[in-house]
């Protein structure tokens, strides 16, 4: 176990300065899947809300119902399968990770990357933008993604422009396959207490529980707070 976090971590710091290096040069920048609410200039999501998990150890993953279908413009369009295409920043975790395309372990998770689950939203778009990390081994991103609390900001830089989520509802424990947590209005289908009623701008981050198990999943949301171009 040290020795597979201490490769996957290095390896994702690399990927980390990669990414960085590569918008610093990039002259693309004033192309993105788009802006929030038409704002191009940046701007604020008041409240989250819209106008009008490949598991980390092992088990079964669920899958996005109803989500967000929008393919991207042909200047942007989709990241390709295990491309690593943004970077995940978790202050209150002191946490800096790439974001990669998938949920496979050997192609993202493995590799100390979080994975974006396919079908769901991109950053700063409407819907729910999903995630998957290891909480053991291989980096373990999410280990301590139950030490989040409501208010803790969640950035999300991309090559244009720094998305910024504010952490609000926790689901300590709910069962691999509850494929309602990463839907485009996330709620659970085991405990319908958690989750949402209305469209909006989500963010939502999974991982295994208890630790050192697949049994379970961890689920942690988050409302689109701002987007700043870079």
């Amino acid at each position: 176990m040290w020795w597979t976090n201490r490769q996957a971590r290095e390896g994702a710091e690399r990927k980390v300065q990669a990414l960085e290096r590569e918008w610093e040069t990039d002259t693309g920048r004033d192309t993105e899947w788009g802006a929030i609410g038409g704002d191009e200039g940046g701007g604020t999501v008041r409240g989250g809300a819209a106008p009008g998990p490949e598991p980390s150890s092992g088990g079964s993953s669920p899958r996005a119902s109803g989500s967000y279908s929008d393919s991207g413009s042909l200047a942007n369009p989709r990241p390709r399968w295990t491309q690593a295409y943004a970077i995940l920043s978790i202050p209150r975790l002191d946490l800096r990770v790439p974001v990669a395309e998938g949920v496979g372990k050997v192609g993202v998770l493995n590799k100390g990357y979080v994975g974006h689950y396919p079908g769901t939203a991109q950053p700063g778009r409407a819907g729910n933008f999903a995630l998957a990390g290891h909480r053991n081994t291989h980096g373990e991103p999410f280990r301590y993604i139950n030490r989040l609390r409501r208010g803790d900001r969640v950035e999300v830089e991309t090559r244009a422009a720094v998305y910024t989520y504010v952490v609000d509802r926790t689901l300590p424990q709910t069962s691999a396959g509850d494929g309602g947590t990463i839907r485009e209005v996330p709620r659970s289908t085991v405990r319908p207490a958690y989750g949402y009623t209305e469209p909006g701008y989500y963010l939502t981050l999974t991982t295994c529980t208890p630790e050192y198990t697949s049994k379970y999943r961890l689920v942690v949301w988050g409302k689109l707070s701002s987007m700043r171009p870079r």
